[in-house]
């Protein structure tokens, strides 16, 4: 055990050192004025504050989707719907809807195509209940209780006030461990700000003694009409 969290440190280190010199804080990334309390301690958190309703989300999702899965057990990943207007918080409300009823990963992709892609209007919950039943197979009725639940209320007013604490101005934006704050702007694009992530991380781990295997390498998202 302890020979796996030297080497977890060790790798995390290594990758420091690498990018030491390209990231900076106040320009590739800022720190929060007040850290956030993450939900596990024992690992990294990275949320990534989005809206199905920004385009800029939706190219960036299949990047974003490789990068979750090269994580290990020491990267907790989470996704954080942003509202600032009604539109986003209807969407952010079929979020949580689609989280209550265990079915995001079978909607998250097809609600970014249907919205960017097809041209669909899913403002109106009934357009979003079909969208759920085709691609989920949940039953209008479920969908639709759910849908305007306390349960989903609340998870919402967690998301404004996550939103406030974390500074958010625009989307897609990534919060690492509470900590830090980047988006493609800092960055320089949407594809470095997951170089700058794993910079973070990396930094996050070694500070904590977190045992952080190395992410294995995957394709290359396409991005080329970010």
């Amino acid at each position: 055990m302890k020979a796996s969290i030297f080497a977890g440190v060790l790798s995390a280190l290594l990758a420091l050192n690498v990018q030491a010199m390209e990231f900076e804080e106040g320009t590739h990334y800022q720190r929060l004025n007040v850290p956030v309390q993450t939900s596990d301690d024992s690992r990294v958190e990275v949320v990534e504050a989005f809206s199905y309703a920004c385009v800029h989300c939706k190219t960036f999702d299949p990047a974003v989707e490789s990068w979750k899965h090269e994580q290990g057990a020491g990267v907790n990943f989470q996704r954080l719907p942003a509202i600032f207007n009604q539109t986003w918080a209807i969407f952010a409300q079929a979020y949580y809807t689609a989280e209550v009823l265990g079915v995001t990963e079978q909607v998250h992709t097809p609600i970014f195509k249907a919205i960017h892609e097809q041209g669909k209007d899913l403002r109106d919950p009934a357009a979003m209940a079909i969208l759920f039943e085709s691609f989920a197979g949940v039953p209008k009725a479920d969908f639709e209780q759910v849908y305007a639940s306390f349960g989903v209320r609340s998870k919402m007013q967690q998301a404004q006030a996550h939103g406030r604490a974390y500074g958010l101005t625009g989307t897609p934006s990534m919060i690492v461990d509470g900590t830090f704050r980047t988006d493609g702007q800092m960055a320089g694009s949407n594809a470095m700000m997951l170089e700058v992530v794993d910079y973070l991380v990396a930094k996050q781990a070694a500070e904590r003694g977190i045992d952080l295997p190395a992410p294995v390498p995957a394709a290359p998202a396409d991005l080329s009409s970010e």
